[in-house]
């Protein structure tokens, strides 16, 4: 037994004072004269053993009394649990990820987990509380309650072992106090198997609540494919997590429009096809009727005029035929000159620069590539066999990528593709290792082999390049190489040449780091903004003589399709979705997982913890003797003769 206030224990010693009352109370009996001497001394004595016996009893009475009402004030406890400890701390991650969409016993899990803790956890203890995007530290529940009903679901989710590190430096640093920290989510497995260090200062529960969730369908991704000149075939994947389902309807509208629906049977996962007239701006929405998660049913996406890259090609007495081949008039405006016929006022207007086998670069030349690069442009350069390499160098140094040295006469194959490089990236179907190697007779090596994009056998860079410089090291000449021929030099020039002017895409991602290119041409004040119908934010923006790059990734929030807005005027349309990551219905199993606690229902936690600091309190039942001890006084002052 325990108290709550033992220094009133110390009134105790005030029992003495009913003890000498009763010891030191001299009462003497008055002789009264009778004639039957012997009857008068008998009733003497009988007299005074009761006297006696009545005074005992009153003094023990009234002493319990005294003692209870003492002890009662002192507020005497039994500890429920062993380990109980007065100053509890917790700490409570809450996973408001997507996935926790998925209905459990009480509704989504988001929302059962919400409602166990308004109506489990004390209104006025102190809890750190904390979700993938939001952190309420040190407050109480009453003052939690409103933003725990108005949560919403966020498009990203901390790594388990992240929420666990991010939890413990919530807690206080006072020492003897129990830290509780739970993790509420419903643990997708998304990579390896959860572990979480040992820490004896904490107490990590995890609460798993089970969804009932047994299928879900989504829109993962669309693209186009088979484009004409009349019409072009949007293509719709669909993922599947459960077994089959047989035709799924798929509505595809322009802003309300609806344009078509279609139907498929969906195993792993299925394709939807729609041919739609190209030429034509679409805001597009795609919906599928699905009962599982919300959030992945609606995709957006964006078709919007594509301007023509412009391409320059600047010639010394070269064949550019095989560049004229790959920049066609369909994607491409592509123009080429002489050098000695080149108009440098051309110059600002390109978005890629082909320096084709220049045997100097003039300083007029160089000056005005300078600038051009410095306003947003790109150069591919390739060099001659007669190259000035001090001028090359000057060009090449700007695009922070290491210099040519002097020529190599000796013969190389290409034989390494880097498939990681920007430029190559989703180029191949699969890596290819069988192709044939085309070769150089002649080639001017770089002083390191960074940024290499292709390689010689030898490890050294053949094409070396950054996101807007790239080099060959050998003249592309025919009689200098048969890299004209090669497979590779369709895909390699045509990405160089699409980076060149980061067209929008279909749709982006949400959460993800996105580079959006504008053609506009703005005043020296003038800013873009994305715009929804209910707000609009300005963006990072890069602004170039004849476009503006606009990059995002924490906005927007909200999956749909905003404006580009330069102020009253609409440039155009741009799509947003989230990330499909949490569509999957893989979760962990936490039997597994050592050094913590496991539940499926918050609620049940939550009683765990209290029930640490819950004592059975006994001052009631010392006011209750304290009350009968005096009821017993007054009987035996009445009752005992």
């Amino acid at each position: 037994m325990q108290f709550k206030n033992p220094e009133l224990l110390y009134a105790l010693f005030l029992l003495v004072i009913p003890i000498l009352i009763h010891l030191f109370q001299l009462r003497r009996f008055q002789k009264v004269e009778f004639t039957n001497v012997k009857f008068l001394k008998a009733v003497k004595l009988q007299t005074r053993k009761s006297s006696q016996l009545k005074k005992w009893l009153t003094l023990l009475t009234r002493m319990l009394l005294l003692a209870c009402a003492i002890i009662a004030f002192a507020q005497p406890y039994i500890p429920v649990t062993n380990d109980f400890n007065e100053a509890q701390e917790t700490v409570i991650y809450l996973d408001n990820s997507f996935s926790m969409q998925a209905t459990g016993s009480n509704g989504n899990l988001l929302n059962q987990a919400v409602q166990d803790i308004i109506t489990t956890f004390p209104e006025d203890e102190k809890i750190s509380l904390f979700t993938n995007d939001k952190t309420f530290r040190n407050t109480t529940l009453k003052g939690l309650k409103n933003d725990l009903i108005q949560l919403s679901f966020s498009p990203d989710q901390l790594d388990y072992e992240n929420a666990y590190l991010k939890g413990k430096q919530l807690f206080s640093n006072t020492p003897n106090t129990t830290k509780n920290l739970v993790l509420v989510s419903d643990f997708q497995n998304k990579s390896s198997a959860l572990k979480f260090d040992a820490d004896s200062t904490i107490q990590l529960k995890l609460v798993q609540p089970k969804s009932l969730l047994k299928s879900n369908i989504s829109i993962d991704s669309v693209y186009i494919s088979n484009t004409t000149a009349d019409k072009l075939d949007l293509n719709v994947v669909l993922l599947n997590t459960s077994d089959d389902k047989k035709n799924v309807s798929i509505s595809l509208y322009n802003e309300d429009a609806l344009l078509a629906k279609n139907a498929v049977d969906v195993r792993d996962k299925a394709e939807a096809i729609f041919s739609i007239a190209n030429n034509t701006v679409i805001n597009g929405r795609l919906l599928i009727d699905d009962a599982g998660l919300q959030y992945d049913n609606t995709f957006y996406f964006n078709i919007n005029p594509k301007p023509n890259i412009n391409v320059l090609a600047v010639n010394q007495n070269t064949d550019d035929t095989f560049l004229k081949r790959i920049y066609t008039e369909d994607e491409f405006d592509f123009k080429s000159y002489n050098i000695d016929a080149l108009n440098f006022n051309l110059i600002p207007d390109q978005n890629l620069i082909v320096l084709n086998e220049l045997d100097v670069i003039s300083n007029a030349l160089f000056s005005a590539l300078k600038s051009y690069k410095n306003d947003g442009g790109h150069i591919l350069i390739i060099p001659s066999v007669n190259t000035d390499l001090n001028s090359y160098n000057q060009i090449i140094n700007l695009f922070n990528l290491n210099g040519l040295e002097s020529l190599n006469l000796n013969e190389k194959r290409i034989t390494t593709i880097n498939y990681d490089h920007p430029v190559l990236a989703n180029a191949f179907y699969s890596k290819v290792t069988n192709f044939q190697y085309p070769k150089v007779t002649s080639s001017y090596p770089f002083s390191s082999n960074r940024n290499a994009i292709l390689s010689y056998e030898d490890g050294s860079p053949f094409l070396a390049g950054t996101s807007d410089g790239f080099v060959f090291s050998s003249a592309l000449n025919s009689d200098n190489s048969n890299f004209k021929n090669s497979p590779l030099i369709v895909p390699v020039l045509y990405n160089i040449g699409k980076q060149s002017l980061k067209l929008p895409q279909l749709y982006y991602t949400i959460s993800e780091p996105n580079t959006i290119a504008i053609t506009t041409v703005l005043g020296q004040d003038d800013i873009l903004t994305l715009a929804t119908e209910n707000n609009s934010v300005i963006p990072l923006q890069q602004t170039y003589s004849k476009s503006v790059e606009l990059k995002t990734e924490e906005f927007p929030n909200q999956a749909g399709i905003l404006k580009v807005m330069n102020k009253d005027e609409v440039l155009q349309n741009l799509s947003f979705n989230f990330k499909r990551d949490e569509s999957q219905l893989n979760y962990h199993d936490l039997s597994s997982v050592t050094n913590v606690t496991v539940d499926s229902n918050l609620a049940t936690t939550i009683e765990s913890i209290k029930s640490n600091t819950n004592v059975n309190a006994l001052w009631k039942w010392f006011v209750i003797f304290a009350l009968a001890f005096l009821l017993i006084e007054l009987l035996i002052l009445k009752y005992l003769k």
